[in-house]
């Protein structure tokens, strides 16, 4: 997935001419702190709440020092690098330009969410295995013959690390909704299973506490 496939079709960026109380706004009215200020398709730089509250809001944004600067995303980026930036320099919006630095649109942190939840590894049924293990140790291709062992399938790995420290944690979504057998062949082969979770247990855990709601509500 690429920037130029997520940008937002809902929120469109200031003009210079644009006052600080508009900018407010706007902000409030999508719930972001940010948003690129661009005049005939040439993207001027990204402006803050903060920058906003630390000036005349009845002042055009153009007058503004904005204070946020970082590499702009380009439309042929992966969705990883457009996370990266987010994440670095907390952000709720993006702007995204092309190859001539032409102002494409916006890419809000919403945006990336509905992605990610609408993604087959979200969607699809199963189940949630969490291993603890040594970073030298990360084997993908191992761990998916190990699950595969087991008539099943990875639908998605993620790696939780701290640079810190020699260990990792991966969590494998499964396409089963029993996984003991996989979590057994991984105890086998020296795995520290840290977490497992299904659809099911999650289900019958929901129903365990509407039905103590309802005998406390005496229903």
């Amino acid at each position: 997935m690429r920037a130029e496939n997520l940008l937002s079709d809902t929120l469109v960026p200031l003009k210079t001419s644009d006052t600080g109380e508009e900018a407010l706004s706007i902000m409030s009215d999508f719930y972001v702190r940010h948003l690129p200020i661009v005049n005939n398709e040439q993207l001027l730089g990204l402006i803050s709440e903060d920058d906003v509250l630390e000036h005349d809001v009845s002042e055009p944004v153009g007058s503004y020092r904005l204070s946020l600067q970082f590499p702009p995303v380009r439309g042929t980026d992966h969705i990883y690098e457009v996370i990266r930036l987010l994440a670095e320099f907390d952000l709720t919006t993006i702007p995204v330009v092309d190859l001539e630095s032409n102002y494409l649109g916006l890419i809000t942190l919403e945006d990336v969410l509905n992605y990610f939840a609408k993604s087959a590894s979200f969607t699809e049924p199963g189940s949630i295995l969490v291993l603890e293990l040594h970073r030298q140790d990360y084997s993908l291709a191992e761990m998916s013959r190990l699950v595969e062992s087991e008539r099943a399938a990875v639908l998605s790995a993620f790696v939780t690390s701290d640079l810190s420290s020699s260990q990792i944690e991966v969590t494998l979504k499964i396409n089963r909704q029993d996984i003991q057998s996989v979590v057994a062949t991984f105890e086998r082969f020296g795995y520290v299973i840290k977490a497992s979770f299904s659809e099911r247990d999650f289900s019958d855990t929901l129903r365990e506490r509407f039905d103590s709601l309802m005998t406390y509500l005496n229903v």
